[in-house]
This record gives C-alpha cells, sequence and structure tokens, in this order.
C-alpha cells in the first residue's frame, strides 16, 4: 500500500510539473491496448512491453502477456528487459559528461586516448575521432567483427579492441555509412580510460543514478532482478526464423564484452526517465545531466544514412532523408522531424521513438524476433501523436512479414535441392579436416570422423556442427544448435594443389548481419 501511495504521489507531482511547462498533448490512442495484443497475436510474440512520456500526463509503462512461454509470470513495467543497441544513446550520453567536463573532446584522437589503438587502415588509426567512433563512417563492412561476441563468445572485451587491427575496411575512412558495433566497444574503452571508471561504473554513478534508474543494469551479468525478460525466437522451422514456432532461448547471450554498444537491460520504469531527459535536453529536474550543447550535438546530422526499399504494404515508413547522429537516428517521418534508434540483440527486440516538437517519445520491447510486431505497434504511436490517417500497420507489416518468409523459403529450397551434378570434391574428405584461422576471428576447427566432417568456431561457444558436401569444393554447416545460422563453406586452392583459405556465407536471406560469416577469410595452420 506504501508503495502504491508513493507512486501516485510522484504521478501527481509530474503533472503538474509538466502541465504548468508544457502544453497538454492528445492522450494515448483508446485501441493502444487493442492493437498491442493484435500484433502480438499475429507475430506469436510472448510478451511485450512498453514506456511512453507525453506533456501533461503522468508517464504511461506497461507490460503485456509474459516473461516467458510455459510460464505465468507476466511482462510489466519493472522488467527488465535487453534493449541493445539503445545501450548506444547512453554511451554517446558518456563521453557528452566528459566532453562537458573539458576532459575530452568530440574531435580528440582516439589514439591519444587509447595509446596502441589500431585500425587495419593505418590512416584511420591515425585520424580517428571519437566523434567517428559514433557515426558508422570507419570504413568497416556492415557489422564487421560482429562474431566476436554474437551470439555469444568467449573473447574478453579488451581482446575484442586489440583484434579490431586485424579486420579489414570495405570501404574508404568516411567515404560511407555502414553500420557497425566493435567501434562503439572502442568507445566505451575511451570513457574507461578518461574517466579512470569501468564503463559499467560510469553508467551507474554518472546516468542510471542521477536519473533514478535503480532497476537498470549495464549487462545482463550485472542483472539482480529475478523479474527479467526471457528471449525467443523461431528455432525449428527451415532456418532460424524461417517458419517454426516460436520458443524461449535458456541462455540468454549478454554481449558483456560489447556492453557499450548494447548490453543495457532496463525497465520500463527506468526507461520513461531516460526518455524524458532526452526530450528535456539533458535537464533532470533543477540540474543537467549534460549541456545543451551535447545534446544538440548528438541530435545534429553527422552522417547521411542511405535510404532502402521496403515491402509496398509499408513503403509509407521509408524516411526522405535519414542521418546518423551520436548515438541516434535522425530522421522524417510523414514529413516530421523524429528520433530514433532500434534495438535488436538474440531473442529480443525493442526500438525508440522522440518527437522533439510534440514532446513525446517512447520505446516499445518484445521478446522475441519477428521485429515487425514492434514496428506495428511503434507507427500506430506515431500516427496517433502526428494526427495522420490511421494505418493498419499490423495488417501491412503482415503482408511484408509473408512475403519475406517466402523469399527466404525459395533460397533455401534452392540450398537444400539435391546436386544436379555431383561433382567434387577436389580432395579426399580427410584433408579437409584441420584447424584454420581468421586473423581477427580466430581458430575454426574441422575434424574428420569415418569420413564425415564436423566443424566447430571455437571462440563461440555452441557453434559447432556437420559440415555436408554440396557441389565442387563447397559445403554447408548444420549446426547442431539451430540458434546458430548456417553458412556455405567454399575452399580454394593454391597452385600446388593444397588448400589456399576457406570463405564463408550465410544461406538465409534472413540471418542477422551479426553473423558476419562474409567477413571471414580461414587459412589452414600449418601442421
Amino acid at each position: 500500500m506504501k508503495a502504491r501511495t508513493h507512486r501516485s504521489i510522484t504521478a501527481l507531482l509530474y503533472i503538474a510539473i509538466v502541465a504548468f511547462a508544457t502544453p497538454v498533448s492528445a492522450a494515448p490512442p483508446s485501441d493502444l491496448d487493442a492493437t498491442v495484443k493484435k500484433a502480438m497475436q499475429q507475430f506469436e510474440i510472448p510478451g511485450a512491453m512498453l514506456a511512453l512520456v507525453e506533456p501533461g500526463r503522468a508517464p504511461l509503462t506497461k507490460g503485456y502477456g509474459v516473461r516467458k512461454l510455459g510460464e505465468s509470470a507476466p511482462m510489466n513495467e519493472h522488467t527488465l528487459f535487453a534493449i541493445a543497441s539503445n545501450s548506444k544513446a547512453f554511451t554517446a550520453a558518456a563521453l557528452a559528461i566528459l566532453v562537458d567536463e573539458g576532459k575530452l573532446g568530440w574531435d580528440d584522437k582516439v589514439a591519444d586516448r587509447l595509446p596502441g589503438f589500431r585500425m587495419y587502415d593505418p590512416y584511420a588509426s591515425h585520424e580517428m575521432t571519437v566523434r567517428d567512433l559514433l557515426v558508422h563512417r570507419s570504413g568497416l563492412g556492415l557489422g564487421a567483427g560482429d562474431m566476436l561476441f554474437w551470439p555469444q563468445t568467449l573473447v574478453s572485451r579488451e581482446d575484442l579492441v586489440q583484434r579490431l587491427r586485424y579486420i579489414p575496411p570495405a570501404t574508404s575512412f568516411r567515404s560511407g555509412y555502414a553500420y557497425d558495433n566493435i567501434l562503439y566497444v572502442v568507445a566505451g574503452r575511451v570513457i574507461e580510460a578518461v574517466s579512470g571508471q569501468s564503463w559499467e561504473n560510469f553508467i551507474v554513478e554518472r546516468i542510471f543514478k542521477p536519473l533514478g534508474m535503480n532497476e537498470s543494469a549495464p549487462s545482463a551479468t550485472t542483472v539482480k532482478s529475478n523479474n527479467r525478460s526471457t528471449p525467443h525466437a523461431r528455432l525449428n522451422g527451415r532456418s532460424r526464423n524461417v517458419g517454426g514456432t516460436v520458443e524461449p532461448l535458456e541462455e540468454a547471450n549478454g554481449w558483456d564484452n560489447a556492453a557499450p554498444a548494447g548490453g543495457i537491460n532496463a525497465s520500463p520504469h527506468d526507461m520513461v526517465r531516460w526518455l524524458q531527459l532526452q526530450l528535456d535536453r539533458g535537464v533532470m529536474g533543477n540540474s543537467r545531466l549534460f549541456s545543451e550543447a551535447s545534446a544538440k550535438e548528438m541530435w545534429t546530422p553527422q552522417m547521411l544514412v542511405p535510404i532502402g526499399t521496403e515491402h509496398p504494404a509499408v513503403a509509407a515508413i521509408l524516411p526522405k532523408f535519414h542521418s546518423y547522429g551520436l548515438g541516434w537516428n535522425i530522421q522524417d517521418y510523414r514529413g516530421h522531424l523524429v528520433v530514433t534508434h532500434q534495438g535488436f540483440l538474440e531473442g529480443a527486440a525493442s526500438v525508440t521513438f522522440l518527437i522533439p516538437d510534440k514532446k513525446v517519445g517512447f520505446i516499445i520491447m518484445i521478446n522475441s524476433e519477428d521485429t515487425e510486431a514492434r514496428d506495428s505497434i511503434s507507427y500506430s504511436l506515431l500516427d496517433h501523436y502526428l494526427g495522420v490517417p490511421k494505418t493498419d500497420w499490423v495488417g501491412a507489416f503482415n503482408k511484408a512479414y509473408q512475403a519475406k518468409q517466402a523469399d527466404a523459403i525459395r533460397v533455401l529450397d534452392a540450398a537444400d535441392a539435391p546436386a544436379k551434378t555431383a561433382k567434387g570434391p577436389s580432395l579426399d574428405t580427410a584433408a579437409y579436416a584441420g584447424t584454420y584461422r581468421d586473423a581477427w576471428y580466430g581458430d575454426v576447427v574441422i575434424s574428420n570422423s569415418n569420413g564425415k566432417l564436423n566443424i566447430d568456431f571455437k571462440a563461440t561457444p555452441g557453434m559447432s556442427g556437420p559440415l555436408e558436401h554440396l557441389r565442387l569444393d563447397t559445403f554447408r554447416t548444420r549446426f547442431t544448435n539451430r540458434r546458430m545460422e548456417d553458412a556455405y563453406v567454399t575452399f580454394s586452392f593454391k597452385p600446388d594443389g593444397s588448400i589456399e583459405h576457406a570463405k564463408l556465407l550465410a544461406i538465409s536471406p534472413l540471418a542477422d548481419f551479426s553473423f558476419d560469416f562474409h567477413d571471414l577469410l580461414l587459412k589452414p595452420v600449418a601442421r
């Protein structure tokens, strides 16, 4: 009873403060619950949560469904959820605090702050700035290096940063946009070097505690509450998330070594404080967490983001302009400025939207990988607060989802079709066995047992299973743990007929880009 009374008083004070400061906006949509439940049912989502702030009203925090399939514990406003890449804005804010204190500059060179820091490209190593770490223009390819922490890993954070120097660039430095995670890990190391604190401690002491985010944790292994969401995915279909039924993932990936890029766990109760801080441009109560200048810097476009394509049913979500700031996407939706970021972690998806001119912000969290549910709820809310014509986003995203599934099945059918010829392989089966090494990933071992090959990715627990011949010198994996995406493995040869290297490529078109098999160049280790 006392806790409930305290919350009621807090809510009344909040209403009084924001009502005095800003005009009252529209109430949340009357059919919000129905929309969430419709999306959950359509895409078989076990649980969903939202946190929403708007002027003149108490924050809305709510949970739907269950934390784990097969159990009755509900999602609620205090359930901790892995917000994944929504963590990037926290890392940017941490750097902003250090900038405000004069301990760091956005354009300081990383090598001056982290002696020994190196990229593959010497020029990038020398010229890389703190700003560059945050805006996805390093020259690295999409998701390069992610297999050092996705989906699980034995690699430490320090080692991860050290191995960055072995990842070849895809383009020249600052020439284009390609989303990465690994440089946010470097940003976390910069925070540690400048502050003398671990990234985790800095986030807790300088952001969580001042905001009253007392339920949140900077990484999965620091979560103390049992009230936490369980991740889910479709694992028993043609491939991960191609057909199949939703089931819980017993081992939640913590991303601990990459926590500055995506490790924070937070509850809706806490996230309203973060949303309000952003909308108030760094102000919290009568004090500031970061300056107005830093707030402006984080929301200033730094890098143009190419605008892709979408299924015709959801083409209206495409922006007219799209840029990346410092930890945030800055773009438009139906002519209105929105500041946003998505989060996707194994078995969990989230998205944050801020509408600055409406002083409205929300985050949607679902404990499954079918992001269409998350997006259909989000765009329903955006339409409501922007006053644009209502769209059945659940139906629209379902059309896009069905088309995506059909395309993936066609690709997988082709991959599984019997070869028209039985040519190859060039060598006896046993000759392919051995240890192969990629400069940044490490060792992959192919073993031979009675003429059958097995492949084992040593830095990624559970990524092992049979290696089956397809045609010529191309094989395919069939990982025993179906959480892992399968890949083609193709061997190339030296003039003397010995193996020069093996290259990999994900089979499913729906494979997450963090399974960056294509970046691996596996060379045989001398026996």
